[in-house]
């Protein structure tokens, strides 16, 4: 797999940050954030203005409103609201479109001809939602499903992969129209498992989570295995390692589509995140289950959440794949991560005062 390089002046950055960075005299636990408290939402104002939310306008944003606030009527969990703004993202970008593909209209792009009612119905965003939210609901365990296995069950789409692309975004602006602060703050409404807190070291590093090293570093069917697999379930926090700024987070180009459960037979890393530190460390954190919660050129903190667990890319079950590097960076200032400066994660965290430790230890 190819490195990821960065330029003099994200390095100058990072410097300037570890400069910065206070070392506790005594382990002092990671942010909240990773496991925030949830709250209940206060009714969701279907038929008023919102802000901009990302790229998603006032107007997208205020369907999304109507999509929430029905659910919210309804009782149905969260979770639930997330899987539906989701869809509509990607059917009609959260527009009530007048004409679509054949004779698909609305916000979820239901057609007249297969059921979904009649277009003036259709065209009503409540009674849209209210018949996504019916088909939801009979859908078997669809809270413990993975986002684009529930939609396409509803929907039966042609493009079942596309959903997934949009978790983050819908997460985001269904946290904004409920009004809270983040998606986590919403009972149900994301499948994020927290680990419970993990402590940063007086060095500035943690462990990204807690869970016995399986396969670790070292050769593989003759090839390097350039980290170490920490095996949890599917939609574990993932924690940076160590302050410092993202150099990379997205989908593995040789694993094509990741918005899908990998295998063995699945090439790369799938979606996943590159970090460069202070000094020229960096880490990498492969097989998230969607796209990364950070993005390429975020400055993170040691601790703070930047993925779920999951399974995408060469992998044959949920787990963290994990790799440490030395000396990434080059006199130039650029900066890659790749086998020839990976070193073996357990003794490079152990050295750091934050082991990778068994959960029974």
């Amino acid at each position: 797999m190819n490195g990821r390089r960065i330029g003099v002046g994200a390095v100058a950055v990072l410097l300037a940050l570890a400069c910065g960075l206070p070392l506790a005299a005594v382990l002092i636990e990671a942010p909240a954030a990773a496991c925030p408290a949830m709250l209940s939402p206060a009714p969701v104002d279907a038929v008023g203005t919102h802000d901009t939310v990302g790229r998603w306008t006032g107007e997208q944003v205020a369907n999304a409103a109507r999509i929430v606030a029905v659910g919210q009527q309804r009782g149905v969990p969260a979770r639930g609201w997330v899987i539906a703004v989701a869809t509509a993202m990607v059917e009609s970008r959260l527009r009530n479109l007048r004409g679509g593909d054949r004779d698909s209209l609305g916000l979820f792009q239901q057609r007249p001809s297969q059921g979904w009612g009649t277009p003036v119905q259709i065209l009503d965003p409540a009674y849209a939602a209210t018949r996504f939210y019916d088909k939801l609901l009979r859908v078997d365990g669809w809270q413990q499903l993975p986002l684009t296995v529930a939609a396409q069950r509803v929907q039966v789409s042609a493009f079942p992969d596309r959903y997934g692309e949009f978790e983050r975004d819908a997460e985001q602006v269904v946290a904004a129209v409920a009004g809270v602060a983040s998606i986590g703050e919403l009972p149900g409404a994301s499948l994020a498992r927290c680990d419970g807190p993990v402590s940063v070291a007086p060095s500035g590093w943690a462990p990204p989570l807690r869970a016995e090293v399986g396969s670790g570093y070292g050769p593989r069917s003759g090839r390097l295995h350039a980290g170490v697999d920490l095996s949890v379930p599917r939609n574990t926090v993932i924690l940076a390692a160590a302050t410092g700024r993202v150099i990379w987070a997205g989908c593995d180009p040789s694993t094509g589509n990741c918005n899908i459960d990998g295998s063995p037979n699945t090439r790369g890393c799938g979606w996943y995140v590159d970090l460069i530190h202070a000094d020229g460390y960096g880490t990498r954190y492969c097989h998230l289950v969607r796209r990364p919660d950070v993005a390429e050129g975020d400055t993170v903190q040691a601790g703070q959440p930047i993925g779920l667990v999951g399974t995408s890319g060469h992998s044959s079950g949920p787990h963290l794949h994990f790799q440490t590097h030395e000396h990434a960076c080059t006199a130039d200032g650029g900066c890659d991560l790749d086998n020839s400066n990976s070193v073996d994660p357990v003794p490079f965290m152990a050295a750091r005062g934050a082991p990778l430790e068994s959960k029974t230890t």
